[in-house]
């Protein structure tokens, strides 16, 4: 009977961690998406906000680290249960990341105010923002079902980032040339632009967590990790 009391404990504590991430992930995309609207609108009593819900994914960092802790050095787990809790581990901070990146998107939000720039730049950002969080979504939908077979998708919508990525560069590069006035507000948004794309790259690298928790494989190596910004040219020819 003791048996099967601690047994239900384990995995009671195996389910924490689990819920705690899936927490942690829609709290991350809802800073996000007010991170965005409060860029596109213009709106910095939303970025404020969304500055001071980091710390809602900063606790539940450490207290997943905590527990796995705890979890590793009373229960010794193998196989895939030690898989599990060192992936929740990476997992967290992967999605920690995340907000941080929603943080710095909020953080530019009143630069950007004063030197507004066209609505098809915001639309742009828009566009971007929403790839990157399907991508999310649909990575963290795989870690609840743990469907592996689902995770092909995560590359290709990796490449359509970092294409989106590039043309958006490409774009703000010009309106700077075109008029000196745009450097700033533009570098701000430039800066905002690669914290979305990089939000894909997390993505990615929770997508590659959840294929080793569930198969003990890494995922294969041919990943494309950088966007193409580095061959952007500007119309005069000089990079």
């Amino acid at each position: 009977m003791q048996s099967v009391h601690m047994i239900r404990a384990y995995d009671e504590e195996l389910k924490f961690l689990s819920k705690r991430i899936a927490a942690m992930g829609g709290h991350a995309e809802r800073m996000v998406e007010q991170a965005v609207a409060a860029l596109v609108n213009a709106d910095p009593g939303l970025a404020q906000k969304v500055i001071q819900d980091d710390l809602v994914l900063d606790e539940g960092q450490r207290e997943i680290d905590d527990k796995a802790i705890v979890i590793i050095a009373k229960r010794q787990p193998m196989a895939t249960d030690l898989r599990e809790i060192v992936g929740a581990i990476r997992i967290s901070a992967d999605i920690e990341r995340v907000g941080d990146l929603g943080k710095n998107v909020a953080k530019r939000v009143a630069a950007v105010i004063d030197g507004r720039q066209p609505n098809s730049l915001f639309r742009g950002l828009e566009a971007l923002a929403d790839l990157a969080l399907t991508q999310l979504k649909e990575v963290l939908d795989v870690y609840a079902s743990r469907s592996v077979e689902k995770i092909g998708f995560v590359r290709d919508r990796d490449d359509q980032i970092d294409a989106m990525y590039t043309s958006l560069f490409r774009e703000l590069l010009t309106y700077m040339m075109e008029d000196p006035r745009n450097i700033t507000p533009c570098t701000h948004l430039l800066f905002c632009a690669k914290n979305i794309e990089r939000i894909g790259d997390h993505a990615t690298n929770i997508a590659e967590t959840i294929y080793y928790i569930v198969t003990g494989d890494q995922m294969p190596a041919e990943r494309p990790k950088s966007d193409k910004t580095d061959q952007v040219v500007s119309p005069g020819g000089i990079g």
